[in-house]
């Protein structure tokens, strides 16, 4: 089977080049012509999808084949483009940058939907020397449609004139040119852009739409995307099996998420396996809210606890809340930044400790530089929410923070570093509570969500609801 989904990647020469502000400012101008827009960001990201989220008024997702199986993206791909007239996915890094042997590189992604791959140059610093790396991009891999080039942070119109002469003599048009504009940058910190949660971002987005429209040839762009073969999506294997939806695991269940300023990192179609699995996901803000929703289990994924840690403090009625809903037996998953929520205390950046839960002994400090950012193989050493012992798990780490405090502890994990081998134990449970610093998508492991539930409907009949 065959669809017609109109698409387009757009990739860099490196990071920092400037993707996501041409992005969200692509994605802005398009939304603005009444286009349906899809977005989409290559690898584990969370804080650009929702600048993406912003600028087309859909919820961005994720395009990963180390989370996710390669065999399963195309469908998954094919199911969120939905009605969508176009569909533009953001690339991660370089073009041909990914994990060890480029696992999930925008160029393993563009080759697999079949999509024509728009360059972003950043020219601030080169003349006709733009051409020549465009060129080398171009014919590094001649199985990438490499269709043409972005220009960004260029310096005057002469500066312009003379890259898209240079341009011109390798065949490559020019999509678009942007000029130096310190208005269109998007702010940043220690994980990357700042989160959408903490801005106020609509009018930001709203300018890079109305430059990136008077920069770019939008019509151009459409006919690009419009031109890309009907995707083939027969033989593809989809996220859940006809058996799992049947079965729904998840009927009845009500799930706590965990969602205000603080806490925001979540994948929009790894939550919706939880919810074809007939779970319903109930918000609750540990910010602000008094107490745990009436539910059946929590989630509690990344974000920025360290920019929130004294209110977070502050909220002693909700961490009272939570440790008890363990003390329970409630399920608690955890990651990343709700692990470093869930343990007893959390050191900010400038040296103050924190209370936090109190579920997991110990504390997380944030230190000043990165401690781990890469694809992990996470290997269950025990039996947890997540699945029985043995259960290997594909996720991803990013974090600023390390742990201490903790007494010789059985580790319920096992690492395996993707990029050298390194293999390292990790994270913590307790009660029916499990935390760690991975980050996994459900849709590349539906079983270990299926087994999430039916965790939650053991404590949902001991509770006796």
């Amino acid at each position: 089977m065959k669809r017609k989904i109109p698409r387009l990647v757009i990739a860099a020469t490196q990071s920092g080049a400037g993707k996501t502000t041409l992005v969200t400012g692509l994605l802005a101008a398009l939304r603005a012509q009444g286009l349906k827009v899809q977005s989409y960001k290559v690898g584990p990201d969370y804080i650009d999808t929702g600048f993406h989220a912003l600028a087309s008024g859909r919820p961005a997702h994720n395009l990963d084949t180390w989370l996710v199986p390669r065999t399963r993206l195309r469908a998954l791909f094919a199911a969120t483009a939905g009605d969508a007239d176009i569909a533009v996915i953001e690339g991660v890094m370089g073009l041909y940058d990914g994990g060890r042997q480029g696992v999930s590189s925008t160029a393993e992604i563009a080759k697999e939907l079949d999509a024509p791959v728009l360059l972003v140059i950043d020219a601030k610093s080169m003349g006709a020397s733009a051409a020549a790396t465009a060129l080398g991009f171009r014919v590094y891999d001649a199985e990438v449609t490499l269709a043409g080039v972005l220009l960004n942070r260029l310096g005057s119109a002469t500066h312009e004139a003379m890259i898209r002469t240079a341009m011109s003599g390798v065949h490559l048009p020019v999509y678009g040119a942007l000029h130096r504009d310190a208005g269109l940058v998007l702010p940043e910190r220690h994980l990357g852009l700042t989160p959408t949660t903490e801005l106020e971002a609509a009018a930001k987005v709203r300018r890079i739409g109305e430059v990136v429209a008077s920069s770019l040839d939008l019509p151009a762009i459409q006919h690009l995307a419009e031109a890309a073969a009907p995707l083939d999506i027969s033989g593809t294997e989809k996220v859940l099996s006809a058996a799992t939806r049947a079965l729904q695991p998840g009927r009845g269940l009500r799930i706590g998420i965990a969602r205000d300023e603080a806490f925001s990192f979540y994948y929009p179609t790894s939550l919706h396996v939880i919810e074809e699995m007939g779970a319903t996901l109930v918000p609750f803000r540990p910010l602000h809210d008094e107490a745990l929703p009436a539910v059946d289990g929590v989630l509690i994924g990344g974000g920025f606890p360290e920019m929130f840690a004294a209110q977070l403090a502050a909220n002693a009625v909700m961490r009272q809340s939570i440790r008890q809903a363990a003390a329970a037996g409630m399920p608690l998953y955890a990651e990343c930044g709700g692990y470093m929520y869930l343990m007893d205390e959390l050191v900010d950046f400038a040296g103050t400790a924190h209370a936090m839960c109190g579920v997991f002994p110990g504390r997380a400090a944030m230190q000043q530089r990165l401690q781990m950012v890469g694809y992990v193989e996470a290997c269950l050493r025990q039996e947890s929410v997540l699945g029985p012992a043995g259960t290997v798990l594909h996720g991803h780490e990013f974090h600023f923070s390390k742990e201490s405090g903790q007494a010789a502890i059985a580790r319920p994990f096992v690492f395996t570093k993707l990029r050298n081998g390194e293999q390292y134990e990790a994270g913590q449970q307790r009660y029916r509570a499990l935390g760690s610093y991975l980050h996994i998508h459900f849709a590349g492991c539906p079983e270990a969500a299926r087994h999430f539930l039916m965790q939650c409907h053991a404590y949902a009949e001991e509770a006796g609801r």
